[in-house]
């Protein structure tokens, strides 16, 4: 008869410590970024926008909103730091210089 130390450390799911909403959202925009290639992406947030949009229905949820932005943003925010860069490259490229105003 095996003793209690022989068995296996199985804790219940009920007592098991659960990941903040966080870190399993950090979790899953990882792997998206490592496994789905950059134009698909987008596509993927913006279907899980819509799908969020129909959030009524049984299997789609409200949840879906968040998620949607956050994949989308992943490939939005290198354009948009590029588009700023280049905007303040434009202004002070075209900013009166110092000596004219005198």
């Amino acid at each position: 008869m095996p003793s209690p130390a022989d068995k296996p450390d199985v804790t219940p799911r009920a007592k098991r410590p659960r990941r903040s909403l966080k870190r399993r959202m950090q979790h899953f925009l990882v792997h998206v970024r490592r496994r789905v290639p950059p134009g698909l992406r987008l596509v993927l947030g913006l279907l899980l926008i819509c799908g969020g949009i129909l959030g009524f229905l049984p299997i789609l949820g409200f949840w879906m909103i968040p998620l949607g932005f956050a994949v989308a943003m992943l490939d939005l925010m290198p354009l948009y730091r590029r588009g700023l860069r280049r905007g303040k490259a434009l202004r002070e490229r075209d900013a009166p210089e110092d000596d004219d105003l005198t």
